[in-house]
């Protein structure tokens, strides 16, 4: 993802309560001191970061609140039960991955399958791109190890 989100989207992120994730970060200086201090100090096998002071890990409840993500409704699917995951692929984005792992999706098919979204683009076009957007985002930046 390079630059900010397009304006066309934008409702849509708003609405799915992702609109402040996908600002993060836009026109923030980061500090390389800082961010190598806390790498240094991040302990992967125990998800903790060791401090002068103590021990101190982040919670999910601590990304809510910094990301400011709703966690009381799910924000892409709802509740999905299915044996053919190429249908609710196919109902949420408009496009089957040839292959789905499980119910999982690769990120590379997301950024091939929704590239630009133009400005003719019609509603139901800036729905399953946004569907196709949040998980893009939550990959390669909230997650950007691919774990």
């Amino acid at each position: 993802m390079f630059g900010p989100p397009s304006f066309l989207i934008e409702n849509y992120l708003r609405e799915a309560g992702f609109w402040h994730v996908a600002t993060i970060g836009r026109g923030c200086k980061l500090n390389s001191k800082l961010i190598s201090a806390l790498i240094e100090r991040w302990r992967p096998e125990t998800y903790t970061f060791h401090l002068p002071c103590g021990a101190c890990t982040i919670t999910l409840e601590d990304v809510q609140l910094q990301l400011g993500l709703p966690v009381d409704d799910s924000a892409l699917t709802g509740f999905v039960q299915s044996t053919d995951w190429g249908v609710v692929c196919y109902d949420l984005l408009g496009a089957i991955l040839d292959n789905i792992y499980e119910v999982r999706i690769e990120m590379g098919w997301l950024r091939d399958t929704f590239p630009e979204l133009g400005n003719d683009s019609t509603e139901v076009e800036r729905i399953r791109y946004v569907r196709g957007y949040i998980p893009e985002m939550i990959g390669g930046y909230l997650m950007p190890d691919l774990s």
